[in-house]
């Protein structure tokens, strides 16, 4: 870890309670269709219907999140939007009792989850602007040891009650609101209180409607977001079901997703390796991204055995490994003041992926089985690679750089945004 010295003692606090937070999380969401599935006793369809009100809610909080961000301020937002996503979680045990409540609670799960991350994403591009790009990988990287140290747990936790990692999730969740409203205030403090007017004139003479003609910011990064995002439904509504049709033991389906987590951290030097080879730039490493995940989908498609699904979650990780970082990257760096908006926007249209896959999935296969899922999950992973190729096509050298610099995106102003945005 001695990659870790060069950073400031905020930094690594920063990562500790983002990976509690994420160890958290992935208590709870790769079991949610076997809990839907196996304990509520519900047909596919409707495990992926429960997926589709979250996703629902997450499009909602992604968008909203990155259009208030200037307006409430970081601090209220995600502090806010942590404090009530704990208590959705904490309520789901006892939710679970009536369906429709159960799915009224899933909905504020996913829209409260939602609304911080543009918020948290812009405020790192912001307060980090000389190396946001590396810092971006590297609480990508702290948050999926969390994964993988939440997805090991969450098997083992399933076996005793799923109630108990809904609950866990809840306190990770409090846990991580309470050190973002300490970070915050001490922040704060140290730059002088500020008032809310001054925040409402971080986005003066922007509208949303006059941010959205900038299209070729968002608008096919979005489209290969959305293709990529819906395609990669398979895992919890293809593979979810069909290792419990097989009776594999819940185990089993939650150490594809450790395998997940350890490989971010693991294949790092891989990935460095495709960067510097042929993914040099943020755009480049979408493309390669959605190559990345079709080949996982294939082998999934070509072989119905858990070795497959290993192989496929390998390539698949290696493809989200690629893109989690660039996303945000190419919006902090290209966009300025105005990438809360932005990356708000981009992951809500790639949450819509969210939305129609868990359905469209879960009805495949109470037809068909894995077969007809994974056909889908092909197809569509074949339409993100050109959404991201037009997206580099028209993103190249310095052509969105100077509509950055005429939305006043220098890095001094970016600088002093973010002193208006606490």
């Amino acid at each position: 870890m001695r990659w870790l010295q060069s950073y400031p003692r905020e930094v690594k606090i920063f990562l500790a309670a983002s990976l509690i937070n994420s160890a958290g999380g992935s208590l709870m969401w790769p079991l949610i269709t076997m809990f839907v599935f196996k304990e509520l006793g519900r047909s596919m369809t409707d495990a992926g219907l429960v997926i589709l009100v979250q996703s629902i809610g997450g499009i909602a909080g992604q968008v909203l999140g990155g259009a208030l961000y200037h307006r409430v301020g970081v601090k209220r937002l995600i502090v806010g939007a942590l404090a009530v996503n704990a208590a959705a979680l904490l309520a789901l045990p006892a939710g679970a009792g009536n369906w429709h409540v159960f799915m009224l609670l899933m909905l504020a799960v996913g829209f409260t989850n939602a609304l911080s991350m543009p918020a948290i994403q812009a405020f790192i591009g912001f307060r980090f602007t000389e190396r946001r790009a590396e810092l971006f990988n590297i609480v990508y990287v702290a948050n999926n040891i969390g994964v993988a140290l939440g997805t090991a747990m969450s098997g083992v936790l399933a076996r005793i009650s799923y109630d108990l990692s809904f609950v866990v999730n809840g306190i990770t969740s409090l846990v991580f609101a309470v050190f973002f409203f300490a970070y915050l205030t001490r922040v704060e403090h140290a730059q002088g209180n500020l008032e809310i007017h001054k925040r409402k004139r971080a986005t003066a003479g922007h509208s949303p409607f006059e941010l959205l003609k900038h299209g070729r910011i968002y608008l096919f990064m979005g489209a290969g977001s959305f293709f990529l995002w819906l395609a990669n439904c398979i895992w919890n509504n293809g593979v979810s079901p069909y290792t419990i049709t097989m009776g594999m033991p819940e185990w089993k389906y939650s150490i594809l997703w450790t395998l997940n987590g350890l490989l971010i951290f693991a294949a790092q030097p891989l990935v460095t390796l495709i960067r510097r080879g042929f993914a040099e730039t943020p755009q480049r490493q979408m493309v390669a991204s959605g190559l990345f995940y079709l080949l996982g989908y294939v082998a999934i498609l070509a072989f119905h055995s858990y070795p497959a699904m290993v192989a496929g979650m390998v390539l698949a990780t290696l493809g989200e490994m690629l893109i989690s970082p660039a996303i945000p990257s190419f919006i902090s760096e290209y966009t300025g003041k105005t990438a809360p908006f932005y990356l708000g926007l981009v992951g809500g249209i790639g949450a819509a992926g969210r939305v129609f896959g868990p359905y469209a999935m879960g009805m495949l296969y109470d037809w068909g089985g894995l077969a007809p899922v994974a056909w889908l999950s092909v197809v569509i992973a074949c339409l993100s690679i050109p959404g991201f190729a037009i997206h580099a096509a028209m993103n190249r050298g310095g052509q969105v750089l100077e509509e950055h610099f005429a939305f006043g995106g220098d890095e001094s102003g970016v600088k002093r945004d973010m002193d208006q945005a606490i």
